[in-house]
């Protein structure tokens, strides 16, 4: 199987939607409230919409009110990686597919203080669901 970090830019045009790409591969971020999994709160997995990896589970997601998905944890800590991101004049923690490198949002120091304090802010675009039913 090829390592989903050596998959070409043409391949992943073919796999992902226009949206899916401009997120995962282009570093983009859907516009605030619009994603569709802003408001869900199904029992299941988050899963990385290039690779199908398991990022994040529905126990740690809560409604933070930011218009992206918030979560407080990934489902495991190498699922992820985060590295600094200095784009738009900030400085940031930029949340990335630890198996394929998509960008899959950032994290913040402003989630709820008894859930270790961090806000994955996440783009719905980079994420699959898969339900536990």
């Amino acid at each position: 199987m090829t390592d989903p970090k050596d998959i070409s830019d043409a391949q992943w045009c073919e796999k992902l939607t226009p949206e899916q790409y401009h997120v995962l591969r282009e570093a983009g971020t859907e516009r605030a409230f619009t994603g569709q999994y802003d408001k869900h709160f199904e029992d299941g997995s988050y899963r990385c919409a290039g690779c199908g990896e398991v990022l994040f589970e529905s126990d740690s997601k809560y409604n933070s009110g930011c218009g992206w998905p918030a979560f407080t944890r990934p489902a495991q800590s190498e699922g992820i990686e985060e590295r600094r991101d200095t784009s738009h004049g900030m400085i940031r923690t930029e949340v990335l597919c630890n198996n394929c490198g998509g960008h899959l949002g950032h994290v913040f120091p402003d989630g709820p203080p008894d859930q270790g304090g961090l806000r994955y802010c996440i783009n719905s675009a980079s994420l699959d669901f898969e339900d536990k039913g």
